[in-house]
């Protein structure tokens, strides 16, 4: 019996070691094909990666993009950021933990702590008083950076926003549900990244649908940044930590006194249009809402329409 159990405990460990030399040489591989494109600067201890292009005309605020659970910055990259930097500065965050941005290791995921960082990037970069632009996280990034620093925000353009508590959570993100560090880091360096792999065309079903996945979308859009057991541990803690702060924000939306505009895709496989979008519309006063046939991904996927969205904006 002993010799049995031995026996297993070998093999598990085998096993699990493989996992680990697997998604070490991914990652390895990853970062090789996918080095930062952008600059650094440290906010609260977290270094922060961001992309920038374009300068403001004409006094035009700033244009702050913050991408979504799981994304990055290349989201926004991928065609928006340099439409809109024609005749903008335009500046993509990776948020901390995510693409090449570093959260600090006694820093908190929860949305009141990631606005702060943005409120900081604001100072420490001069940017004014900008246009904040979130997709999906993004967007309740967005809006607690709003009702934290009213006085450093233009105003938001949102794009399938998460702005309140979802009543499930989508099949596409139920990975990360682990709600324990040691397990999250665990699933994080032996099953996520061979799982991704593995589950890579039904999730992205999910993500993009009913769009298609754009070819170049690993590359170009950074999808391929996904695969890193960083990305899989800082999303998981973004999702884990919505509870804290998102259900107090809601009942704050009524405060909000600047523009915000929302678009969202009736089609949008992730967030309820009807539960988050018109939500929003009901809860707080100055928001109008974009209805379009889409899915979850537009700033990929709809390109132009989001650039169009955002040119929109009130505040520009």
């Amino acid at each position: 019996m002993n010799y049995l159990f031995s026996a297993l405990i070998i093999l598990l460990s085998l096993f699990l070691g493989g996992l680990f030399l697997f998604t070490a040489f991914i990652a390895m591989r990853v970062r090789m094909g996918l080095p930062p494109e952008g600059r650094f600067v440290t906010i609260m201890g977290n270094r922060m990666h961001y992309l920038e292009q374009g300068t403001s005309r004409d006094g035009a605020p700033t244009i702050v993009m913050i991408h979504g659970l799981g994304g990055v910055a290349q989201n926004f990259s991928y065609s928006v950021l340099g439409e809109l930097a024609r005749d903008h500065r335009v500046i993509a965050i990776d948020r901390p933990g995510s693409g090449y941005s570093l959260r600090h290791p006694k820093s908190s995921a929860s949305l009141s702590v990631q606005a702060d960082v943005v409120a900081g990037m604001i100072d420490a970069l001069g940017l004014g008083k900008p246009l904040i632009v979130g997709h999906s996280l993004g967007g309740a990034v967005a809006l607690a950076t709003a009702l934290r620093y009213p006085d450093k925000v233009a105003g938001l353009a949102l794009v399938a926003p998460l702005t309140h508590m979802p009543s499930e959570t989508s099949k596409a993100f139920a990975a990360l549900q682990v709600s324990w560090p040691w397990l999250r880091r665990l699933v994080a360096w032996t099953l996520a990244t061979p799982g991704s792999i593995l589950q890579r065309e039904k999730v992205m079903d999910i993500v993009f649908g009913p769009e298609s996945v754009p070819k170049d979308f690993p590359v170009r859009g950074g999808g391929l940044l996904g695969l890193r057991p960083s990305q899989f541990i800082a999303a998981s803690e973004d999702m884990n930590a919505l509870p804290d702060v998102l259900p107090l924000m809601q009942q704050q939306y009524a405060l909000l006194t600047l523009p915000i505009s929302v678009l969202y895709g009736r089609e949008d496989r992730i967030l309820d249009y009807r539960e988050q979008g018109e939500a929003m519309a009901e809860a707080a006063p100055n928001v109008e809402l974009e209805l379009i046939s889409g899915g979850h991904m537009l700033p990929v996927t709809q390109p132009e329409v989001t650039a169009q969205f955002i040119r929109r904006h009130k505040a520009l």
